[in-house]
């Protein structure tokens, strides 16, 4: 039997090939990009997906995702390529979507709330976003124009995804592990909370999602709440490193002239759960990256 089809737009990065590398098996993917022809900004060369009439399903990873260079973007507006990529080409693939009756699954973010809840408490798909940053807001108001469409959806909210493996770019926890292991030293933060997600998880939470049949809005973030400080002693232990290489600071040193960042971003899995998936948190997540760099 065929297996379903799904097109992918931004499928290459660190999270979309991973996804593609885990759910090989389940799904056709259909990868399209610029390099294909395909600029979710140029709503022309969308009329490619009618070329695939059997996809039912539209993954939305195409995104400006660099914090700090979507808030250079903030002074252009409407004419700056955050909002360009983030809400206008998103409103675009949503409005594809809708006639041609596939549904949308946009990929979002824990950065669309302000982070001022108090410690100990978390954010529900049912909480208000009220995003604090230019990357943040363009995400936000991505999701609106989903909301808007009239395409079936899912909105995917991830958090600091990690992975085992990736050599076009690293994420926070393999460029911890380089540095710690080159007795570089590091900078935790420590007032901030947030739940890094293991990527192979989110693959499998999409696979439950669209045999599911779910629409709406669900979180699926890794189970497991801490502070970056936390995050990088647990990542020195778990490898063998040097600990004492790992120094406190604040957001407001680390993240100087930089954009801001939230507080409090600790999301409920909750209503992913009652799917049967299940996060990692984040020491289990860092335990299942080692088996597969260090296989027996």
């Amino acid at each position: 039997m065929d297996k379903p089809q799904i097109i992918g737009l931004g499928l290459n990065g660190l999270v979309g090939s991973r996804i593609t590398e885990q759910l090989f098996n389940n799904y056709d993917f259909i990868s399209l990009s610029r390099s294909t022809g395909v600029d979710i900004t140029d709503m022309d060369s969308l009329t490619t997906l009618k070329n695939y009439p059997d996809a039912k399903f539209v993954l939305q990873f195409s995104a400006k995702a660099d914090v700090d260079a979507c808030e250079k973007d903030k002074a252009l507006g409407e004419e700056g390529e955050a909002w360009k990529i983030n809400v206008t080409g998103t409103k675009n693939v949503a409005e594809i979507c809708r006639e041609l009756g596939k549904k949308i699954i946009y990929i979002s973010t824990d950065f669309v709330f302000d982070g001022k809840k108090e410690e100990g408490d978390s954010y529900s798909e049912e909480d208000i976003p009220n995003p604090i940053t230019s990357y943040s807001k363009t995400k936000h108001e991505g999701e609106k124009r989903v909301e808007e469409s009239g395409a079936p959806y899912i909105i995917l909210r991830l958090a600091f995804p990690y992975r085992a493996e990736f050599e076009p770019r690293k994420d926070f926890v393999r460029a911890i592990i380089e540095a710690l292991k080159n007795g570089n030293q590091i900078k935790g933060v420590t007032d901030q909370i947030f739940c890094p997600t293991l990527i192979d998880d989110i693959a499998f939470a999409l696979d439950s999602l669209i045999k599911n049949n779910a629409t709406g809005i669900y979180h699926a973030v890794g189970d497991e709440a801490l502070t970056p400080f936390e995050a990088s002693l647990k990542i020195a232990e778990n490898f063998g490193l040097d600990t004492s290489l790992i120094t406190e600071t604040t957001r407001e040193e680390f993240f100087e002239d930089r954009a801001p960042r939230p507080f409090n971003l600790h999301l409920r899995n909750a209503k992913i759960e009652q799917l049967g998936v299940k996060m990692k948190g984040f020491s289990e997540g860092l335990i299942e990256i080692k088996s597969q760099l260090n296989p027996l």
